[in-house]
């Protein structure tokens, strides 16, 4: 059964291709997702790595947190489920201090 990672404190200018081979020393590699940001397409900083076993993965942890890539300490570790959020609605939902009329101060102080 496959297990998932993720792969923190990457170097932004990393390739899934480098990821892969880095982690490939460990045990078969399925995938390699790095997190780009939406609007930008710019790498958030970290990835998620899908290995084949188990023990794969705990190799991988064993190799690979705490250690330097591309002079970056890695964190590594075991991938969490994604947890469930409240739907968000959309438009600005206020909040803040009351609006207040502006009232120009007199020159008389």
């Amino acid at each position: 059964m496959a297990t998932k990672l993720y792969v923190g404190n990457l170097p932004y200018r990393i390739t899934e291709e480098t990821i892969e081979q880095a982690f490939a020393q460990a045990g078969t590699v399925v995938s390699v997702k790095i997190i780009t940001d939406r609007e930008t397409g710019r790498s958030k900083g970290f990835s998620f790595v899908e290995m084949e076993s188990d023990e794969g993965a705990q190799a991988a942890i064993a190799m690979w947190h705490q250690k330097e890539l591309e002079g970056r300490p890695l964190i590594v570790n075991e991938a969490r489920p994604l947890e469930e959020r409240p739907a968000r609605t959309g438009g600005f939902q206020g909040g803040g201090a009351p609006r207040r009329e502006f009232t120009p101060r007199s020159n008389n102080y």
